[in-house]
Formats: structure tokens, C-alpha cells, sequence
């Protein structure tokens, strides 16, 4: 059992730490909760300690005999402070140690997670974004705050994410234990979900892209340090710390990608773009007629013109769901493509029913991933978070 450590600053947003704190003993954690004495003002401790379990305490004057500014970040898997304020990493990047959380900040050999939540100008402003920069500097994983609705009439940047994915991410850190963050300081973008073509106000061409494996891949690359931008077109909830860029067609996809790929060390093209869109988008619902005759053309083809307009250094991920034919089976036509694409890697998926469901929909996948150096991994049906680990682990390889 894996043994979470989960700081909760001074923050009104203390009471999602609440979900996350059972999302985590749910999942089987052993979970102890160290509040701040001003998170204790917006939940009192009965409510941490009746769904962890175990005693609560801000004091580092009780039970002294434990020694337990020392012993709880010794002894844990994961620090995760949510919310972590503009005060809590002020006093983590200077090590200041004046209560239970910040001395058992200052003992921990884990990885230590940071959630940021408050307003915007304060997580803006030069103090803040200086301490940030140091803690990361030391291989803090330090999120990006969501942006939503704040305290009062406020939004902006400053919320944080949601308990679900944070728990989410927190999982995946654990899964990588003490590995050291491997994408710090890079920037990458990841595409999800299937895209719409849109054939009336009603109705549209579509596939079965759920957008699991691309937020996989997402939530993994945030995991392991990383700026991470994910466009997306599937209604799935934003992974924690990743920023989200909404599109709904090919063409929308099309123009985000382009515009958040010209700074980045990588790009993965998980998403399922429409390969065909109709020449007309009729601004009026269509009648049912006995037949319907729709004219198609053909798609802007994302991926190459990424090659087409890569910068030095640029590793570029595509993905191919394929099915075998007469002429081919699936990793020849992977070959094929990967050979006209020009990407450094492409993530094939035999898709389909095939003994189990893969690619499409479910929450397993199983692929063979190629590179452009003749190399081929296997990846076993598994889970897409395992899958999305190894596509990062070949982009670390390959990055300079």
C-alpha cells in the first residue's frame, strides 16, 4: 500500500481537497492529512480524519514522541499539497519550516506534487511565478492552475483542477516512484478525440474516438513535468495541469495544432481527424429524403504538415488506427504510412473487435509502435496510460 502524504494550504478551494482525499483512500492509498492551521478555518479536522482514518494535526508540538515533522515525509511514496497558495509556496521555495506541512516538505524524498489555487493576479504576479520557477528548478512538479470560475464573481486562471483528475495524476506519478522528471522544462502538445464534420445544425460525420489515449498521454506527459497543451475535440473532463484547447472539426483541429506545435520540443497526434468533411454545411436542418447524396472533400492532412513545417529538434508522434486487408496486413500498412508521413514515430492500433476491444472507445489499448529508424516496440494490451508511458519514453530517447 502506497503511502500519500496530502498537505492542504489555506485556501478556500481546501474543500475539493475533501474528493481527492477519497478518491485516493478509495483507490487504496494509505492517506494521512496535514493541514495548515489556516486550511483548518475552511474544514475542520474531523472531517479529514474521519475519511483518512488517521489523526489530524498542524502542530509539530503533537505527538512530539513520533517525531512527525520528520517521520511523515521520510517514510511517504507522495506529497501532494491541493490547494498549495501563494503563501505555501512562497515558504516551500525558501524552506521555511514553521508548521507540520512545511517541515515535512523540507524531509521528503518522494516526488512532491504542488497544486496551485488562487486568483489570477496573485498566481501572476513575479513573486509567485520566481517561486515556481525555483521549486520546479529542484524537481517539484508544480502544476498549472486550471482557469474557470474563482472565488466571488471571479474567473481566470487560479482554479483548482478537478479532485477526479487530480487523483488521476496522482496515480501516475506514483507509478513512475522516485523516476526523475524526464519532460521538466519541455513543452508539448497532444491531440484528442474524434473530430465532427458537420453536415447541418444536426447532424455530422463522425468516428468512435473517445479521446482517452490522447488525455493519457496528456495527463502522463504533466506526470512527468512537462508544459503540456491538449487539443481536443472530446468532451472528456481537462487532465490536471494540462492546458486546454477546444475544437470541434478537422479544420478547427488543424489551426490550434499548428499554432501551440510552433514552439514545441514534441507533438503526438493521438486524435482521430476526419479524413473527409462535406463540401457544403447546410444552414439548415436537411429533410429526410429517401436517398442523400452528400459531396465530400478531403481534409487538411495535419500530421504532414507538421513534417513539412517542423524546427530543429521537433520529435513528431503519429498514430494510425488500421485494419487489415487483402493487400496488407496492419503493420504494413503502418510502414506504408509512417514512410509517407515523415513523423519520427507512428503508434499503430489494429482496431476492431479482435479477441478484445482495442484502440476505439475502450479504456485498454495494445499497439506497436514504429520509428522512423526501422525500430518497432511492442506494447501488450494494457491499460492507455501504459501505452502513453511508452510513446513518452521513445520521445525522451529522441529528443536532443
Amino acid at each position: 500500500m502506497q503511502r500519500v502524504v496530502l498537505g492542504v494550504a489555506g485556501g478556500i478551494a481546501a474543500y475539493k481537497a475533501v474528493e481527492l482525499l477519497r478518491q485516493l483512500t478509495e483507490s487504496g492509498h494509505d492517506v494521512r492529512v496535514v493541514p495548515t492551521a489556516s486550511a483548518l478555518e475552511f474544514v475542520g479536522a474531523p472531517t479529514w480524519a474521519a475519511l483518512s482514518g488517521k489523526p489530524v494535526t498542524a502542530s509539530t508540538w503533537d505527538d512530539v514522541h513520533e517525531v512527525p515533522h520528520v517521520r511523515l515525509g521520510q517514510q511517504a511514496d507522495l506529497v501532494v499539497v491541493a490547494p498549495a497558495t501563494a503563501n505555501l509556496l512562497a515558504k516551500a521555495a525558501h524552506g521555511i519550516a514553521d508548521d507540520l506541512l512545511t517541515n515535512t516538505l523540507l524531509t521528503a524524498r518522494c516526488p512532491v506534487l504542488l497544486a496551485p489555487a488562487m486568483h489570477t493576479e496573485m498566481w501572476e504576479h513575479p513573486a509567485t511565478q520566481a517561486n515556481v520557477a525555483t521549486l520546479r528548478a529542484r524537481g517539484v512538479l508544480v502544476l498549472e492552475p486550471a482557469v474557470g470560475r474563482l472565488t466571488g464573481a471571479d474567473s481566470g486562471k487560479g482554479r483548482l483542477p478537478e479532485p477526479e483528475e487530480l487523483a488521476l495524476l496522482c496515480r501516475r506519478v506514483l507509478a513512475r516512484g522516485g523516476l526523475p522528471l524526464d519532460l521538466a522544462g519541455r513543452h508539448v502538445v497532444v491531440s484528442s478525440g474524434g473530430t465532427r464534420e458537420h453536415l447541418d445544425p444536426v447532424r455530422f460525420l463522425g468516428n468512435r474516438s473517445s479521446g482517452r489515449q490522447g488525455h493519457a498521454l496528456a495527463r502522463a506527459a504533466a506526470a512527468r513535468g512537462a508544459e503540456v497543451v491538449l487539443v481536443s475535440s472530446s468532451p472528456l473532463p481537462d487532465p490536471a495541469g494540462v492546458k486546454v484547447v477546444r475544437v470541434t472539426s478537422a479544420l478547427e483541429m488543424r489551426d490550434a495544432v499548428l499554432a501551440e506545435a510552433a514552439g514545441a520540443d514534441a507533438v503526438v497526434m493521438a486524435a482521430a481527424v476526419a479524413d473527409y468533411r462535406p463540401a457544403e454545411r447546410l444552414a439548415t436542418k436537411r429533410k429526410k429524403t429517401d436517398a442523400l447524396t452528400v459531396e465530400l472533400v478531403q481534409n487538411p492532412d495535419i500530421l504532414r504538415e507538421l513534417v513539412q513545417g517542423r524546427r530543429d529538434g521537433q520529435v513528431l508522434v503519429g498514430f494510425a488506427a488500421e485494419t487489415g486487408d487483402d493487400h496488407a496486413d496492419v503493420l504494413t500498412h503502418g510502414r506504408d504510412k509512417l514512410a509517407r508521413k515523415g513523423c519520427d514515430l507512428l503508434v499503430v492500433n489494429e482496431v476492431g473487435e479482435t479477441g478484445h476491444p482495442t484502440g476505439f472507445e475502450g479504456h485498454d489499448n495494445a499497439a506497436t509502435v514504429l520509428g522512423a529508424d526501422g525500430s518497432a516496440t511492442e506494447v501488450p494490451l494494457g491499460t492507455k496510460d501504459a501505452l502513453a508511458d511508452v510513446v513518452w519514453d521513445l520521445v525522451v530517447a529522441r529528443l536532443p
